[in-house]
């Protein structure tokens, strides 16, 4: 027969396993929520594209001459795979500064939404620096 403190005991164990199952699902359900997935152009590109969360995050190469001003500060740029292909550009449309280190054949990353085939509408845009470190001369 078990004792009254043995009882006790598993009583707390119980509750600490429920309370920790419990927060382990909360915890799950927020990442979940909160997700945004990398996507190359040439996956956007491709037909019949739907994004698995309403934010996605693309990285690419800024097309060389595809980079056009409107009025203000929107922006409107292709990108395609780092590895390259026509098959495979996405137009980007930003309304906003671009960061210094932006410009055409440049790395970068877009957060942002589609709007419709082949197009994004970009919440920001990240640009990605050369890895070699050249100091000023």
């Amino acid at each position: 027969m078990a004792s009254k403190h043995q009882n006790r005991r598993l009583g707390i164990i119980a509750l600490c396993a429920v309370a920790l199952g419990v927060g382990v699902w909360m915890l799950g359900q927020a990442l979940r929520s909160n997700t945004q997935f990398f996507y190359d152009p040439s996956e956007i590109a491709a037909p019949g594209f739907a994004a698995a969360t309403p934010t996605i995050r693309i990285g690419g190469l800024v097309v060389e001459g595809s980079v056009r001003k409107g009025e203000g500060l929107f922006t409107e740029f292709d990108l395609e795979d780092f590895e390259g292909g026509a098959a495979g550009k996405v137009t980007v449309r930003f309304d906003g500064a671009l960061p210094d280190l932006f410009r055409e054949g440049q790395g970068i990353v877009v957060v942002g939404a589609p709007e419709r085939a082949g197009v994004v509408k970009a919440e920001e845009v990240l640009a990605k620096h050369d890895e070699n470190y050249k100091p000023a001369t």
